[in-house]
């Protein structure tokens, strides 16, 4: 059920308690959507639910990802950054901001702040600009290599999320798929635009990340 499309959807995932989506019930049960292994463990699959990237390769990962958003976002044109993405009340301007908050909101959860669903609803200035947008991505993508380098990286490592205690590995796999999937979005916009690019993210780059099958929800 999409309950952007039909909001009594939501009533309903509300009376069994749940108070954000993506959601997954059965009966009065449910379990949020977010983590791969609290759905295997939810429907009892006999899986293997684990994040097949060790930390290092998603380091990698989510920095090409950030290094490919920095270069597609200063195509767009200013005048088209009001604009939709399909399907989703969302500007261009704010997936572009958005993409990095991902990766922002992740650092946070490692200093110890609660990953709350709020953060992925936060949005950039009205009149931001691709420049602005790009100094926070670039802002972003240093304050993560710099964690790399000498934070606390334990794969191990428990973090607070609105969905549970959740691995610094389990946590960092879903921030790099969900900072990619927006990339991948973000080429797709610029092809709909009709604005040519280089195409800095390949099928490839995508292997053994959980990511979505379609580019666009629905």
């Amino acid at each position: 059920m999409n309950v952007l499309e039909d909001p009594s959807g939501l009533a309903e995932l509300q009376k069994l308690g749940a108070r954000s989506v993506p959601v997954l019930s059965r009966g009065t049960k449910f379990t949020f959507g977010q983590s791969t292994k609290q759905i295997v463990d939810f429907l009892g699959l006999n899986e293997n639910s684990g994040p097949q990237l060790s930390t290092d390769e998603l380091a990698a990962r989510v920095d090409k990802f950030m290094g490919a958003a920095l270069e597609l976002i200063p195509l767009m044109p200013y005048d088209r950054l009001g604009t939709h993405v399909p399907g989703r009340p969302r500007s261009y301007r704010t997936l572009g901001f958005h993409l990095f908050r991902v990766v922002d909101a992740f650092l946070g959860a490692n200093e110890g702040t609660q990953l709350v669903q709020s953060m992925f609803g936060e949005e950039p200035a009205a009149d931001a600009d691709t420049a602005t947008l790009v100094a926070y991505g670039e802002k972003v993508r240093q304050r993560f290599r710099d964690w790399w380098a000498k934070g606390d990286t334990s794969a191990d490592k428990r973090l607070d999320t609105y969905y549970g205690p959740q691995s610094l590995h389990e946590l960092m796999e879903r921030t790099t798929w969900h900072c990619g999937q927006h990339v991948r979005q973000y080429m797709m916009l610029l092809d709909k635009e009709g604005i040519g690019h280089r195409q800095p993210l390949v099928a490839t780059d995508f292997a053994k990340l959980p990511m979505p099958q379609n580019v666009w929800d629905g």
